[in-house]
């Protein structure tokens, strides 16, 4: 089962309180770290990125920077994710190393066919359950909307929104490749 920690260093009380849980919880298993900072100018964000960077490589987590793939590829990151209605992966391939990941936000089936389609390495849908900082979007998407779109694509499907420990199982029992989150990583941090 993947785990794709999602960064929010202001809930964590700044960057290197990110940095020390980045570490943290890629020595207890997480797979993929995305750098989702949106409030960083380029150079703030490379400079992050890079210390996440050194903090996910003794475990082999790979980073991927959110939206960014300028920021990503100079920093060396191992990738980008692409949020709904970003530039096709295909697109970006032409500018890439190869190797280079392409992660994409997902909020339907159909989403989730066309960026199978459009060349992304693996895919982050949801919300699946209700979270409250998505309730302004509309319903979660569920159970059965995360199964359908596993069972129709070839790429990695994530679930994320609403993530719980005792909902992983549910995951991956619909096919989930693994499960994408921000609290469910930094609860530790959140409540130390």
């Amino acid at each position: 089962m993947l785990r794709y920690y999602i960064t929010d260093r202001q809930a964590l009380g700044g960057s290197q309180a990110l940095v020390a849980q980045v570490a943290r919880v890629c020595r207890a298993g997480v797979d993929y770290v995305q750098v989702r900072e949106k409030d960083l100018d380029a150079r703030g964000l490379y400079a992050l990125t890079r210390q996440v960077i050194a903090a996910a490589a003794p475990a082999g987590a790979r980073v991927l920077v959110n939206d960014r793939t300028d920021v990503a590829l100079a920093a060396g990151a191992a990738g980008v994710h692409l949020r709904a209605g970003s530039l096709a992966p295909r697109e970006l391939r032409r500018i890439t190393p190869p190797g280079f990941l392409i992660a994409v936000s997902c909020h339907s089936a159909a989403d989730v066919d066309a960026a199978a389609a459009e060349g992304a390495d693996l895919v982050v849908l949801g919300p699946i359950f209700d979270t409250p900082s998505k309730r302004a979007y509309g319903a979660p998407l569920g159970l059965a909307v995360l199964r359908e779109a596993c069972a129709r694509v070839a790429i990695p499907v994530l679930a994320l929104g609403g993530i719980t420990a005792e909902q992983i199982a549910v995951c991956r029992e619909a096919g989930a490749a693994g499960i994408a989150a921000i609290r469910l990583f930094q609860a530790d941090a959140a409540s130390a």
